[in-house]
């Protein structure tokens, strides 16, 4: 197939997950021409396998990763403002015993010792009053209610959980909706000028002179197309450390560390909307999490990964150390069969030597390659500090490229964001009262993935029917439409999976049928163009 060749641009960010597409967008915002490329779907890898939380890290606290929580926790409410209708405040209940010892093999006389991350056990009950005071007060909490403690005798927080835990801290995080954010920032990048390119994977990178010869492979019909930029960002995650070998093939000290983190779901496990943050014997942590209505997630573990190409998914062995981990707090033993549902994505972190997976810094680490075409190689980061690190990146490339300004992403809202943090009930009870043949539910799952852009999705419909096809769990043609033209969307999987969780409710026939409706509409649209 011909090669096809492309206009110069400022910026080429390889990958679509997070880190990339929050560039992009900040990129674009301060005036540079940028061009992402994706091999696959938006955020088809570890930005939509996240455990779905902005939150500060309370546990980073006993490693001294004061700087990244203090970040994080300022973060938190400048994306609730910027997406509430894909984030909301959640309370997190930490349960507590006078059974709960801390066991360690480091001398207990040394103080410092006890925030040491080969400590053993779970934390005793005054570092975890430290730990929560510094979550309170290091990240200038405005929204987000503070620290409180919780009688579980006599409250509903206590009732899913065994009759030992009598005591437990509340505290404050968000919930996100980790793929919704990546298109998000991906739309608005375009919306500002960029070019999305999708199933797009990059052969190779090479310097040509001051600018990258970059040739990429449409990953459906194989054509080719040489791109040119003056700048070559890496975000490719799990891929970095591929990206730097085999296709800018350069020499770099830097490296990644993979690791997996799985979750399962299973049913729902209690009524009220609160979170559990649950402590194990071992040192490591997990979430218990309301969950799309009719579900909890329980996650995550921390394991190596070997291989970027090896398709992460949570083991038998990772499923049960869930399964057994809850256990030890819930009243209802889960098993196996409780099961309806695990993934599992791969975290890029850094490689800083760490001794485990589990202490490995989630922090995030930039690179620039100035030997020629200036390279920019992304390492490490985590959901909730993607928008200080696009901003961190934009510092080191307008040392190589002319910007049209500074910092602007803060307290700008996402599509659909545009409305206050406490409006999404009001936003639900408009759109329900301007379209009355919506269920309750199906609109408030509406509001939850558009906010204000829900009444476009919905169009002029004065009836379900006006919707199109019903591809059932409140799926309708017109949403899907939306999809495909505003969002990137190609195949069922990256409706159910990725635009919503509507694969939680489908059939694999339900499903299948979406697909290849998808499928049919697109040769209809390429034949008409």
């Amino acid at each position: 197939m011909a090669e096809r060749n492309s206009e110069t641009v400022d910026l080429f960010v390889i990958g679509g997950g997070i880190n990339g597409c929050g560039i992009a967008r900040d990129a674009a915002g301060r005036g540079l021409s940028v061009m992402l490329a994706e091999m696959n779907d938006l955020a088809s890898a570890t930005s939509s396998s996240s455990t779905k939380l902005f939150h500060g890290g309370l546990r980073y606290l006993e490693y001294f990763e004061f700087r990244l929580v203090r970040e994080a926790l300022i973060e938190r409410e400048t994306l609730l403002r910027a997406m509430p209708h894909i984030s909301w405040p959640m309370r997190f209940v930490l349960p507590y015993h006078r059974d709960m010892r801390f066991e360690s093999n480091t001398p207990t006389s040394n103080l410092l010792s006890l925030f040491m991350p080969w400590m053993k056990g779970r934390r005793p009950a005054w570092l975890i009053r430290l730990g929560l005071f510094m979550y309170d007060h290091l990240g200038g909490r405005k929204i987000l209610p503070g620290t409180s403690s919780v009688d579980l005798k006599e409250s509903p927080e206590g009732a899913p959980l065994q009759d030992r835990f009598e005591k437990a801290y509340e505290y404050s995080d968000c919930w996100v909706e980790d793929s919704r954010l990546v298109v998000l920032n991906a739309r608005d990048a375009e919306a500002r000028g960029a070019t999305i390119l999708t199933r797009t994977k990059v052969m190779s990178a090479a310097r040509e002179g001051a600018v990258w010869r970059i040739e990429t492979e449409d990953t459906e019909t194989g054509a080719t197309t040489v791109h040119h930029a003056r700048m070559l960002v890496n975000a490719g995650g799990p891929w970095v450390g591929d990206i730097i070998q085999t296709k800018v093939r350069i020499n770099s000290r830097e490296g990644v560390r993979l690791v997996r983190g799985s979750h399962i779901v299973t049913r729902k496990l209690y009524d009220h909307d609160k979170c559990y943050f649950f402590q194990g014997t071992d040192g490591r942590i997990i979430f218990s999490i309301p969950y799309e209505g009719e579900f909890t997630l329980i996650g995550t573990t921390d394991k190596e990964h070997a291989d970027p190409e090896q398709k992460p998914e949570c083991t038998p062995e990772e499923r049960d150390y869930l399964l057994n981990f809850a256990n030890q707090y819930f009243r209802q033993q889960l098993t196996a069969e409780d099961v309806v549902w695990t993934y599992s994505g791969v975290r890029p972190l850094y490689d800083d030597g760490a001794s485990s997976a589990t202490a490995a810094t989630r922090d995030y680490t930039l690179k620039v390659d100035a030997q020629g075409a200036p390279l920019l190689n992304i390492f490490g980061g985590k959901i909730t500090t993607y928008r200080r690190l696009a901003e961190s990146a934009l510092e080191k490339i307008a040392e190589h490229l002319p910007v049209s300004k500074g910092a602007w992403t803060a307290g700008v809202p996402l599509p659909g964001g545009d409305f206050p943090v406490d409006g999404f009930d009001a936003l639900v009870a408009g759109v329900a009262r301007d379209f009355p043949f919506l269920e309750a539910a199906h609109a408030r799952r509406l509001v939850r993935a558009y906010g204000m852009e829900a009444r476009n999705v919905l169009g002029s419909a004065a009836a379900f029917a006006d919707l199109g096809r019903d591809f059932g769990a409140t799926l309708t043609e017109s949403e899907v439409v939306w999809l495909m033209d505003r969002e990137y969307a190609r195949s069922a999987q990256d409706v159910v999976w990725r635009r919503n969780k509507l694969g939680l409710r489908l059939t694999e026939g339900q499903i299948a049928v979406l697909d290849d409706w998808m499928a049919e509409r697109r040769r209809n649209v390429a034949a008409a163009e």
